[in-house]
């Protein structure tokens, strides 16, 4: 069970008493939480207010100046509709709270599963609500830059360096130049919003093809839209093997462009955005894998399923939007 920092039902009930929601009937630890202590938390409600919530306290990743950020654009998306969990803000009108030395957030609970293998209709139905957020956003009041944007990509592989990557695999090193040349494509003619930038389909929760939550918004930035259509698109659009599933990509960027057509600058540079989407996986995983000890009980991640990813985009991207 990942739950790192034990609290308990007496310091669970004091937390939980904090806010408007009822009294806590229970508590179970998620045990799908890597960075974080999750706890599904239910209780006895309250006029305004559902039952049951996600209570998250932060762990590690999280710079506590940046969820003022995160926590305020799931109540802006939500108050305009979108399928996102709303902050539970505390009697003082807090968003978060001090738990343990540690900040904790109680954010309510969504219904559904995260499809584990997506038909079209589902990758459209995600095109679509993604596009909605990305305009629902666009008056969104504050700012967060891109800690993993392509710069940061490269600068993290540079830092690994061509020998070690060798270590993983002997494919690995030829990503840096790659990386460089990411890192100097010039984005910026391209229209932004507020972006989430990590939508695997384990951070989308579905009923049948209706799409009931997006979740896990931690590494939420103000950037450009295509990019997080391009993340979303190689993390959908691929089976475990790396093999390219036309019908999932392409119901991806039509529900996508149902809603939000892309423009022609979005369009000339899809291809280039999506490989530089690709390494940022690359070079996360490749950096994980070398601080992960031999002899850890974690099961590391293969930075060279993205490799392989980057060379379809390479190879066939330019026609993706043909």
């Amino acid at each position: 069970m990942a739950v790192y920092t034990h609290l308990g039902a007496e310091d669970l009930a004091r937390l939980i008493g904090e806010y408007d929601v009822g009294e806590l009937v229970s508590a179970k630890g998620i045990a799908e939480g890597v960075s974080n202590s999750n706890w599904l938390v239910e209780t006895t409600g309250s006029a305004g207010s559902g039952t049951r919530f996600i209570l998250t306290l932060y762990e590690r990743r999280i710079d506590y100046a940046d969820l003022p950020y995160f926590l305020g654009l799931l109540d802006h998306l939500a108050g305009k509709g979108c399928p996102v969990p709303r902050t539970m803000h505390d009697r003082a009108g807090g968003s978060w709270r001090m738990v343990e030395g540690k900040a904790a957030a109680l954010i309510e609970f969504l219904p559904g599963v995260s499809p584990t293998r997506p038909t079209p209709a589902q990758a459209r139905a995600v095109g679509a609500v993604l596009a909605n957020l990305h305009l629902a956003a666009r008056d969104f009041p504050s700012a967060r830059a891109n800690a993993m944007d392509f710069a940061a990509s490269a600068a993290i592989l540079d830092a690994c360096g061509a020998e070690r990557l060798a270590t993983i695999d002997a494919g690995l090193p030829a990503m840096l130049d790659h990386a460089r040349a990411a890192a100097a494509l010039d984005l910026s003619a391209l229209p932004v919003s507020q972006t989430h930038t990590d939508l695997f389909p384990d951070n989308v929760l579905m009923l049948g093809p209706k799409v009931t939550g997006l979740i896990d918004f931690y590494f939420a930035c103000t950037g450009p839209m295509v990019l997080d259509l391009a993340v979303s698109h190689a993390a959908w659009s691929f089976d475990a093997a790396n093999t390219y599933d036309p019908a999932i990509g392409s119901a991806l960027i039509a529900g996508y462009q149902s809603v939000r057509p892309l423009d022609a600058a979005e369009r000339a540079l899809f291809a280039e955005v999506a490989k530089g989407a690709c390494l940022r996986f690359v070079a996360s995983r490749a950096e994980d894998w070398l601080d992960t000890p031999d002899d850890a009980l974690v099961t590391r991640k293969d930075p060279m399923q993205f490799a392989a990813r980057w060379a379809f985009y390479d190879r066939e991207g330019a026609g993706l939007l043909a």
